[in-house]
């Protein structure tokens, strides 16, 4: 399991790059307002709790049990796609409340789960195994185990395949922020060359 401050610069620095560029190209536009500047903190806060969402039962068990045991509340794997809709329930309320628009709302949700799915994807990558599809599923599945068999063991069709999938999941994630990003304003604009 890497470390929260690891969680939170991969999703900082890979998922939310295109909200960054855009601060940035604002910042030095000087075209930044409080209004953006809260709508900036909204989005870095929602992504910075999405992408520790899956270990907050640590913190909790570190309380009441005194152990770091952090992927279960209860029975329910907080590692889990299950729990991940938690996070974008949340975001979305707290969309709402800040926006009283769904269709931002819907955004700033999406973009949270993008956050919590690149921790699921750290530690998968770390740990080689989550319990995704905890309740249909209860056993560890690893979208990256496929990656560390050696070539001349299995197929070469079957090992371009698996790599291909585990790189569709990372692209289908940061996807997801960037097209959150896009309707809350980011997002890339062409500009021709003269």
């Amino acid at each position: 399991m890497p470390y929260p401050a690891f969680h939170l610069s991969f999703f900082i620095f890979c998922v939310s790059l295109v909200g960054i560029f855009a601060i940035a190209g604002s910042g030095f536009r000087r075209e930044m307002t409080l209004k953006d500047a809260k709508h900036l903190g909204l989005l870095f806060f929602v992504g910075s709790v999405g992408s520790v969402f899956p270990d907050v039962p640590a913190v909790w068990n570190y309380f009441l049990n005194g152990t770091l045991q952090h992927t279960r509340i209860g029975s329910v794997p907080t590692h889990s796609l299950l729990f991940g809709i938690v996070a974008f329930i949340l975001a979305f309320l707290l969309g709402y409340i800040f926006y009283r628009n769904v269709s931002k709302a819907s955004s700033i949700g999406i973009f949270a789960e993008a956050a919590f799915l690149s921790h699921l994807l750290l530690d998968d990558i770390a740990d080689g195994g989550l319990t995704y599809l905890y309740p249909v599923y209860n056993e560890p599945l690893s979208i990256f185990s496929v990656m560390n068999v050696k070539l001349s063991g299995v197929d070469f069709f079957y090992y371009n395949f698996a790599c291909f999938v585990s790189v569709f999941f990372i692209f289908c994630v940061m996807f997801m922020a960037l097209l959150a990003l896009k309707d809350l304003g980011f997002g890339f604009r062409y500009e021709p060359v003269e």
